[in-house]
């Protein structure tokens, strides 16, 4: 029996596998944004110094800088190789599934990036050593380079909610995956962002200027820049949605606005006024308000966009032929790729994935709870945390607490079997699968201490003999 292309499962304890991407990827997208959206800054402020003759303008440029090398750069270029690391293992089949899509497209990304850090290195570094001209001429550049590392990575990104075409399933072309409506709408979304979050930073690094003149213009500046981002993304985000499947405007309605809408709401409110405040009276901008202000729209504001971005491309990973599971949905002749699901349904995942125990690839009274364990952490954990009362759906929450089998089973031979939940996928398992995956569910939704029962499960006699 040929095996399946699996790989090891991850799953990380109490916050679920998800949730580690999650906060690393939040970190990197404030450093990352800020980057991109500090190197325009950056562009149109020396524009202005040298048109105007304003040399003054270049040394809140230099601070800027030195606070982005630290901030951006260095907590970027930490985060950035987590992100790698944690989607790797928790979703190797979607992280191939870019790759072979997109791999000469991430080549031409890291050049743009390499351009950019050597770019915001010379750029600091040569302030008042060539002249204005010169140097004007290489913040331009930097600011290109880095606007389009986020164009070519917007793209990739797009695919996870879709390819550009439908024609790519049939034949394989990066540029049928790249383009799409969702690609430039997300992008629209994240410039806008990109000019808030430089905004919020800069009035950092303004507050602690020490020429009020200089001050109050670089404020002013900052606060109508960051204003215009704010309003440019809000318009982008309604042609977003329209980009979105049904699969997403479901999840959308049903799961995501009633649980966030709230919050951004009154993030964009905050930002809205504390900018308004800062145009208006610009010499009541203090470090320690704009550090307080920008941890709230990072935390606040970041942190449920981002999450909401991801959740709704479920219950796909990747080009739609990729499950959240890591289960291949359907067929892609244009890259050979075959569906997975009614071989499942046919033959059972304990049997075909390669890293399962020989123990547990066939179901009995003695490791039922263990093998129903591992194909909840298989099929499930990529979504779902496993513990009651973890943050991250976890499943008891999600199947309110039921114990009975039969229930539970139900629910897996009827909605999940069929794929009749739009942001689920389907999980199509074998009748002894179905048994061993309710059974573990009915004990973990009981609060039981599941590891040490399937130890006990698994010895037995050892136990009895530890309590004799």
């Amino acid at each position: 029996m040929d095996l399946l292309g699996m790989y090891p499962t991850f799953y990380v304890p109490g916050i679920g596998t998800a949730w580690v991407m999650g906060i690393i990827g939040v970190i990197h997208v404030v450093a990352s944004h800020t980057s991109v959206g500090a190197s325009f800054m950056f562009a149109l402020i020396e524009t202005r110094a040298y048109r105007r003759n304003e040399p003054q303008l270049m040394d809140f440029i230099k601070r800027y800088g030195l606070f982005l090398l630290i901030f951006s750069y260095v907590i970027g270029s930490i985060t950035g190789p987590g992100i790698w690391y944690s989607i790797t293992v928790a979703s190797p089949r979607g992280v191939g599934g870019l790759i072979h899509n997109f791999v000469w497209v991430w080549a031409a990304e890291w050049v743009f990036f390499t351009v950019e850090v050597i770019g915001v290195y010379a750029l600091v570094y040569l302030i008042g050593k060539v002249d204005a001209r010169t140097h004007l001429k290489l913040t331009w550049s930097f600011a290109l380079a880095s606007w389009t590392t986020m164009l070519l990575i917007v793209g990739i990104l797009s695919f996870m909610m879709g390819p550009g075409s439908a024609a790519w399933y049939r034949t394989g072309s990066a540029s049928d995956a790249f383009y799409s409506s969702n690609c430039f709408a997300q992008l629209g979304v994240r410039t806008g962002l990109m000019f808030v979050m430089a905004s919020v930073v800069g009035l950092i690094v303004a507050s602690r200027l020490r020429d009020a003149a200089l001050q109050r213009d670089i404020v002013r500046l900052l606060a109508l820049v960051g204003l215009a981002g704010g309003l440019f993304m809000a318009l982008m985000s309604l042609f977003y949605v329209r980009t979105l499947p049904h699969n997403a405007i479901v999840l959308l309605d049903f799961r995501l606005l009633p649980d966030y809408a709230r919050d951004l709401a009154s993030v964009l409110a905050v930002m809205a006024l504390w900018l308004v405040f800062a145009w208006c009276k610009p010499d009541r901008v203090y470090t320690s308000l704009a550090m307080a202000l920008f941890v709230f729209v990072a935390v606040a504001g970041v942190w449920p966009e981002e999450r909401m971005r991801e959740s709704m491309r479920k219950p796909y990973v990747a080009g739609r032929y990729i499950y959240g599971n890591q289960v291949i949905a359907r067929d892609v002749p244009g890259k050979g790729i075959k569906e997975e699901v009614d071989r499942i349904a046919r033959d059972g995942l304990l049997k075909l994935h390669p890293f399962v125990p020989n123990r547990l690839r066939t179901i009995n009274d003695g490791n039922r709870l263990e093998a129903g364990q591992l194909l909840a952490k298989m099929m499930c954990a990529s979504c779902h945390a496993l513990e009651p009362g973890a943050p991250l759906r976890n499943l008891p929450d999600e199947f309110h607490r039921a114990t009975d089998e039969d229930l539970i089973a139900a629910y897996l031979r009827g909605p999940l079997k069929h794929g009749t939940q739009p942001y689920m996928p389907r999980i199509d398992l074998p009748e002894d699968e179905i048994q061993a995956l309710a059974h573990y569910l009915a004990v973990d939704d009981s609060g039981r201490d599941v590891d040490r029962l399937i130890a006990q499960e698994r010895h037995p006699h050892r136990l009895a003999r530890g309590k004799e």
